[in-house]
Formats: structure tokens, C-alpha cells, sequence
């Protein structure tokens, strides 16, 4: 098979590139090669073209994510300029994987669509397809229409409905394949009651969540899947934050690393932390709340990678 370095890419293809940069935690090592393709033709020349013995971990904007200290094998795709475009036909709001959650939320409500659950969602669209994201009790799953989806041998695939299946935080897509589009149903309303509505969301957001520290958004999924909806009639039982809170692990550190005073489900980098810290917080947090509760707290942020010692 043709080495990296001579596949024809007409994007950007960088050997033992640092991420910690590119995610909102700031820590982790270099991937082997990050690729960044011009559009989605030259995606799939390149996916068809490399070995299929080479890892591929497509990555969005790192708020969601923990690269570990080693760096990542094989192959990181960053998808950017060419996969952001936001288009709107109708009900029909169409994507790109790299466009920012908040920017589809505000230019859907321009046009008197509402996406605003996704304004306050960390990311892109791509990760929020993957991780089925959701807010104020709406769900990606709620308003998917189809996406396409370009595998890891290069072929080209338009999912919809009946194709992808979502869960709590997650679906069944394969981990190495690439979502390039998102088409979603979007309702309609009124431009400005959209906008007073994501402003009052962002204003709540602020209140209550670190936004201004260094942080991946929630460390772990609520329990058995509850979620906060927002709704007058949510409970707080079994909410992630509710349980580290009573394991006593609010506020606690490890070398650079917080479970955040302000929001304790909140794993933030507060200065000099690694990638080993966080995650080493992250365990020691769900140990003490198993210990106490008798609960497995989930990750919801994604670990990749190889520890400095592998």
C-alpha cells in the first residue's frame, strides 16, 4: 500500500503533530499523522488509499475528549473548513460535521427553525450525531433525518433513520468511520423567541458550569441514564454531579487536575495537569462514589490514546 507521505491529499497531512492544542482540555501527546482533508472527495481517496492495518480516530473540536499522555497511533482526521457549511431548506436544516453545535442552533433560529437545544451543546455536529447529544430534554435521535458517512475503506454512505441506533450519549457507528453531514427535522418558530430562549439557556449555562475554566463538558453520564431535562417536573435523583457530591469528591485534585467546586461533575485543568491527572481524578471519582453508593459512574468523556509509559 502506498506510505502516508505519497497518498495525493489535497488537504493536510502532518507526521507527529501535538493535539493537546486541539482539545478544550489542553493535554495530550502527538497523533502519528493528523490528516486534515480538503472535502469529502478527498476523504475518501485517502481512506481507500491508506492501509487498512492503520488505525483512523476521527476527531472533532477535543471538547469532548482526553488524549492521553502518548499520543495517538496511526491516524487522526480533523475535519474543517470544507465540512461546515450550514444550509436550510424548509424543515430541513442540513451540516456539515465540522460546523459548531451553537452555530447551527443560532442559524436555524434565523431562519425560524428551532435547534436550540444544540446552542448550549460544547462541539461540533459530528460529535453530536456520535454521541446522540442532547439538552433541555431533546436529543440528536429526536430530530435526525440522515447523515452521510464515509467508511473506513473509503466508501461513501448516506445513513437515515432506520440505519443508525441511539441510546443514552451514544450510538452504534462505527468508532472509525466519518461523519461528514447531518440533516436534521427542525420545527418552526419564532426568530425571536428562539433567540431570547438560547439567551436565557446560555445565561443558566453560565450560572451553574465552569464555561470560563479548562474543561471537557459533564465527566460521566447520569446514572441509568437520567438526564436533566430543564422540565419543571426533573428530579435530581441519581444525577452524576448528586452522587460525587455525596462520595465527597466536590472540589477534589490531582496534580493540575479539579473535579470542579462550581459544578462537581465537571473534570477541569486547573494548570499544569496531564492527561494521566485527569483521568487518574476521573477513576479515583469513581471509585470513591462505587465505594459509597454502590454506583459505576460512566465515562462520558472519551480517553484515547496511549499513556506516556506504553
Amino acid at each position: 500500500m502506498t506510505a502516508i507521505q505519497d497518498i495525493p491529499l489535497r488537504g493536510r497531512a502532518t507526521p507527529n503533530r501535538p493535539l493537546a492544542d486541539l482539545t478544550w482540555l489542553r493535554v495530550g501527546g502527538p497523533a502519528d499523522w493528523l490528516i486534515q482533508p480538503a472535502d469529502a472527495d478527498d476523504l475518501a481517496m485517502f481512506l481507500a488509499a491508506l492501509a487498512p492495518d492503520v488505525p483512523v480516530f476521527p476527531m472533532g473540536v477535543g471538547s469532548n475528549l482526553i488524549v492521553r499522555d502518548g499520543g495517538i497511533a496511526g491516524v487522526v482526521i480533523r475535519l474543517g473548513r470544507g465540512f461546515n457549511a450550514i444550509m436550510i431548506d424548509g424543515d430541513l436544516v442540513t451540516a456539515g460535521a465540522a460546523a459548531l453545535d451553537a452555530h447551527v442552533a443560532i442559524k436555524a433560529a434565523e431562519a425560524g427553525r428551532d435547534l436550540t437545544f444544540l446552542r448550549t451543546i460544547p462541539g461540533s455536529v459530528g460529535g453530536a450525531l456520535r454521541m446522540n447529544a442532547g439538552c433541555y430534554g431533546r436529543y440528536v435521535a429526536d430530530h435526525f433525518v440522515s447523515a452521510r458517512v464515509i467508511h473506513r475503506d473509503g466508501r461513501a454512505e448516506t445513513l437515515g433513520q432506520g440505519d443508525i441506533g441511539f441510546a443514552y450519549r451514544q450510538t452504534d457507528l462505527p468508532p472509525d468511520s466519518i461523519v461528514t453531514e447531518v440533516t436534521f427535522h427542525a420545527p418552526a418558530g419564532d426568530p425571536e423567541a428562539l433567540a431570547s430562549l438560547m439567551a436565557d439557556q446560555i445565561a443558566k449555562r453560565d450560572a451553574t458550569q465552569p464555561t470560563k475554566d479548562r474543561s471537557a463538558g459533564s465527566t460521566f453520564r447520569n446514572p441509568a441514564g437520567f438526564s436533566s431535562t430543564g422540565r419543571a417536573d426533573d428530579t435530581h435523583e441519581l444525577k452524576a454531579w448528586k452522587v460525587i457530591d455525596q462520595a465527597g469528591m466536590r472540589g477534589a485534585t490531582r496534580g493540575g487536575a479539579q473535579m470542579s467546586v462550581m459544578h462537581s461533575n465537571f473534570l477541569i485543568n486547573a494548570g499544569d495537569a496531564t492527561a494521566e491527572d485527569l483521568e487518574s481524578l476521573g477513576e479515583e471519582v469513581r471509585k470513591r462514589v462505587f465505594e459509597t453508593q454502590g454506583i459505576a459512574l460512566e465515562w462520558e468523556i472519551m480517553r484515547v490514546g496511549r499513556n506516556r509509559r506504553d
